[in-house]
């Protein structure tokens, strides 16, 4: 009987200890599924260094432009020169009001000659007769420093920051002719030419 009262007593004073516990927080299912969403949510929200710098840039560059006819690739692919023999030939390119745009001439698929020309304008090009491909590379906010691809002549930089797109036409053979662009915006936002991209205009 002692022995039995001992383990009886044993058995109240557990069953004390643990009633007087603390009990863990329980949560709903769907309360908790709500945290964590939050939680997530909140770490998306916060933008990344990259993320910063790239809007910071956008906001600086977003205005910026160039003159027309300026060459910024100039140090890679030389500047534009008037022809000066007998047989010469001229592009003519009048870009879209809301766009400024990149004209990049390619002969034996080498830039052979490139122009910045401001939206709304028109820019002519003098070249010895033959058969060049032109490609257009558009958009908004001029910025620098954009690395656009590694060619020969180093790392080719200068680039739009909003809006770009490329664009391209077929080879076209010119003898003392005149060759003229009228680059319209389509509803889609692309000029009726033929899609590109950096890696085939430069």
């Amino acid at each position: 009987m002692k022995n039995l009262y001992l383990i009886l007593l044993l058995f109240l004073l557990l069953g004390t200890i643990s009633c007087g516990s603390a009990e863990e927080p329980s949560y709903d299912w769907d309360e908790q599924q709500a945290i964590e969403e939050q939680e997530e949510f909140t770490e998306q929200a916060q933008p990344t260094e990259e993320e910063l710098e790239t809007q910071r840039i956008h906001d600086e560059y977003i205005d910026n432009s160039l003159n027309t006819g300026a060459t910024p690739y100039a140090y890679c692919f030389g500047k534009n020169k008037s022809c000066t023999t007998e047989g010469c030939s001229q592009i003519k390119v009048t870009t879209p009001y809301n766009s400024d745009v990149l004209v990049i001439i390619k002969k034996n698929d080498k830039v052979y000659r490139h122009a910045y020309i401001n939206g709304g304008s028109s820019y002519t090009f003098e070249f010895p007769d033959g058969t060049y491909q032109i490609f257009f590379y558009y958009g908004k906010g001029w910025y620098p420093g954009k690395e656009m691809k590694r060619t020969t002549c180093g790392l080719l930089k200068g680039g739009f920051v909003s809006s770009e797109s490329f664009g391209k036409d077929d080879s076209q053979t010119l003898n003392n002719s005149i060759l003229t662009y009228e680059l319209v915006l389509q509803e889609g936002g692309n000029f009726s030419t033929s899609p590109s991209d950096s890696d085939e205009a430069f």
